[in-house]
């Protein structure tokens, strides 16, 4: 038996290079390529036209320029003859004034028409100009002023007129040479740059009319190959819409919307599991639902206990005649619960501006050894059962902060160690600084955090087994400490040992880096 031979390899090849061909893809490619060589032949041919349009009015303007520059001299070596006239007549030192003041704008004058003389012929003529000028000053008006001083009748004569006019007539021929060749090169750079000009736009309006003709064309072809396939797909998008995930499409069409057929076939595999994955999000919601509503529980409580107290109190303090010190007592425990109350309410209310936004903050020079001995007086007789030691430094550590929310921040801290420790024990504050970093740690003798919570104990309403021990709180204070620390470009974080103790961490750059107090620092540098 003869083997059948293999296909050759140029019909391989062939396939492939009409497959490719064929792709969707490579269509725009072609077509895009095309519009793309048009639209940049359109635009250099363009380019070229504006450019010689541009040079046409440059010239233009500078002989224009030109003209000017020669009326201002023939003013002025009228003012010149003038002046000369006018003094050698009457010897009136105005009119020698005038003189001396047409003589200096004729300095500048032809300083600026050398200056902006282009050409060689340009230059020529000016250096001409000047020399003429010069030496009609120096030559003649000025010899001619010292004789008027001297002997008026000789300044008059005929032969002082005569020399003079034939001066001024010379630098007048010139200027009127220079006049009538400008304007014919102005009138030439006219004509070419409106030939320009109108060559510029017929090759715009040409290669614009064809982009848009190669544009109705491209849409016209693409309408065709691919308007039909996509029809297909869609209809096929709409039954799976209405829940039939069967899907019956042909691979008719360009590669790619082959492609996008074979991927609906997948999708409506796929459409199963995600809906597994909505049933899942849809208990996941449940559990949500009962979170928010252990919340609202917890809360409620937080606030009924504390009213509770404040209302039975006040009632009896009202109804019934106590002794001195019941009376003081009663009151001491009536603002304790408001105190909690309050600080239940900040809590809630630094949650939503959180949610709203970033914390607003005023930074300033903040002396965290002084908060921190604060904290610790306020603290301290909070409870018999602990001892509340408060470790620091001689001197002061400074950091720019915000006093008030740092406050709140080692408050929190405090008041969490002298909470979680129920059995009392010593609470130890430490602040220290180490390469411009300020230390604070807060360590207890508590029952600990479990490691399986770690992770949730800077997140808002997470009270891991507070409720379980009979701890009171919203669960809002290490979530707003970890939001105020962030703020100040700090960091918090904390060490446990289960039925050992807890010890809470905050460092804070002795400057602040954040954005904000960027800001406030410029604000205060403008202050001052």
């Amino acid at each position: 038996m003869i083997p059948t031979p293999p296909e050759p390899e140029p019909k391989t090849s062939r396939r492939r290079i009409a497959a490719a061909v064929d792709s969707l893809t490579a269509r725009m490619l072609l077509a895009s390529s095309i519009l793309a060589l048009l639209l940049a032949g359109g635009f250099a041919v363009l380019a070229f036209a504006v450019r010689d349009l541009s040079a046409a009015a440059e010239r233009e303007a500078r002989a224009k320029e030109v003209v000017a520059q020669t009326v201002v001299v023939q003013k002025l070596v009228f003012d010149l003859e003038a002046g000369v006239r006018g003094f050698v007549i009457t010897r009136e030192r105005q009119f020698l004034l005038d003189w001396q003041k047409a003589q200096n704008e004729m300095r500048l004058a032809l300083a600026d028409f050398r200056r902006d003389a282009g050409d060689l012929r340009r230059r020529e003529m000016a250096a001409r100009l000047t020399d003429l000028v010069t030496r009609y000053q120096v030559e003649y008006a000025e010899p001619l002023i010292e004789i008027a001083r001297r002997n008026p009748g000789a300044a008059r004569s005929i032969t002082a007129v005569s020399e003079g006019r034939m001066r001024t007539e010379e630098i007048r021929g010139l200027l009127d040479g220079v006049l009538a060749d400008e304007l014919i090169r102005a009138a030439e750079s006219a004509a070419s740059a409106r030939e320009e000009r109108r060559r510029a736009l017929a090759l715009g309006f040409t290669g614009i009319a064809a982009a848009v003709l190669l544009i109705l064309l491209l849409g016209l072809y693409l309408t065709r190959s691919i308007a039909r396939p996509v029809s297909q797909v869609a209809t096929e998008a709409r039954r799976i819409a209405r829940g039939d995930l069967t899907v019956e499409l042909d691979e008719r069409g360009p590669g790619e919307v082959g492609t996008l057929k074979r991927a609906f076939r997948a999708m409506a595999a796929d459409l199963e599991e995600r809906q597994r994955a909505l049933e899942d999000h849809n208990r996941r919601l449940a559990e949500s639902e009962r979170l928010k509503s252990e919340l609202i529980s917890i809360v409620s409580h937080e606030i009924r206990t504390p009213l509770s107290s404040i209302l039975g109190f006040a009632s009896l303090l009202q109804q019934r005649d106590v002794e001195e010190a019941d009376r003081d007592r009663f009151l001491e425990i009536i603002g304790t619960e408001a105190r909690r109350l309050a600080t239940l309410l900040d809590d809630f209310l630094d949650v939503q501006l959180l949610e709203d936004g970033p914390l607003e903050l005023s930074f300033a020079a903040v002396d965290v050894s002084a908060l921190l001995r604060t904290q610790g007086v306020l603290f301290s007789a909070e409870s018999t059962r602990h001892a509340l030691n408060v470790h620091l430094p001689d001197g002061p550590l400074v950091v720019e902060g915000d006093t008030g929310r740092l406050a709140q921040v080692f408050a929190n801290l405090i008041s969490n160690a002298i909470k979680y420790s129920p059995q009392g024990g010593a609470v130890d504050v430490f602040g220290e600084e180490d390469d411009g970093v300020v230390r604070i740690r807060v360590r207890d003798q508590g029952f600990g955090i479990p490691p399986e919570v770690g992770d949730q104990i800077f997140t808002k309403f997470f009270r891991g087994s507070a409720a379980a021990h009979g701890i009171p709180g919203s669960g809002l204070g290490l979530a707003l400490a970890r939001s105020i620390i962030e703020a100040h470009g700090g960091s918090i974080g904390f060490e446990s040992v289960p039925g050992q103790g807890t010890t809470f961490t905050v460092a804070l750059p002795k400057e602040a880096r954040t954005a904000q107090a960027a800001e406030s620092g410029e604000r205060r540098q403008s202050d001052v």
